[in-house]
């Protein structure tokens, strides 16, 4: 499998780059770092670099995302999606390695 974005969350990734004149060519770098109230945290950036050999890239709706192989090792199968309502915005993870997740939605254990 892979990380797969949502349509929804695609538009939100390409109004931000050219909300912040981002070229076209940057591409949205997905991963997992340690920390968190869980164990790992999500971490979502902007990344010019891509490296066959250490990482994995996908397309969806127009936006190229990013994987370190280290991260998708806990990232297989995670759907992406972005959130709107009037309590808070922001994008979602829908792992399914997540034995346990935080209230906020930004770390888990797998």
């Amino acid at each position: 499998m892979a990380i797969k974005l949502t349509e929804r969350a695609a538009e939100e990734v390409l109004r931000f780059r050219k909300e912040h004149n981002f070229d076209d060519t940057m591409l949205l770098r997905i991963g997992v770092a340690g920390g968190g109230c869980s164990g790992f945290n999500y971490t979502l950036n902007f990344d010019d670099n891509f490296d066959e050999k250490a990482d994995s890239k996908y397309d969806h709706h127009g936006v190229s995302v990013v994987v370190d192989k280290k991260s998708a090792l806990y990232l297989d199968g995670t759907e992406v999606d972005w959130f709107d309502s009037l309590e808070k915005q922001g994008f979602t993870f829908n792992n399914p390695n997540a034995v346990k997740s935080c209230g906020c939605g930004s770390s888990f254990q797998a």
